[in-house]
């Protein structure tokens, strides 16, 4: 199963339902990395050498960085939204489906989507790395 870290801006509610899912999440809180202005760069290759994929809202710098950076072990970005369980339930369906595989290098952000009248639903999508 995939082991997650969460950065500072990643609401603990969402933490607190991908861990009842049953999911490894290492907050920045808990391994004492918080509240000390690191720069993104360190926190994704902090979270890169505990092999976890991070967690984040914090989309622009985080894509840019999956640009920038050789290697990481997987990036799953999302927009404030108070559906705290749309989103996660999406992700657990997608890292459901891709068990057989790896985050490495990837990065997936969650989406979304407005529908005709009141419904609303997430989609998930992939940035390619640029080589």
């Amino acid at each position: 199963m995939f082991t997650f870290y969460s950065n500072e801006n990643f609401p603990i509610q969402m933490v607190r339902l991908m861990r009842g899912l049953g999911y490894d999440i290492l907050t920045s809180y808990e391994a004492g990395q918080a509240n000390q202005k690191i720069p993104d760069d360190q926190v994704l290759n902090y979270a890169t050498n505990l092999g976890r994929i991070i967690l984040t809202e914090n989309r622009q710098d985080f894509i840019t960085l999956h640009h920038q950076i050789h290697h990481h072990s997987g990036i799953i970005l999302y927009k404030a939204d108070r559906d705290y369980e749309g989103k996660v339930q999406l992700l657990h369906e997608f890292l459901s489906q891709e068990m057989t595989t790896n985050m490495d290098d990837r990065l997936i952000k969650i989406l979304k989507q407005n529908r005709k009248g009141d419904q609303q639903s997430f989609k998930i999508q992939e940035y390619p790395k640029v080589k």
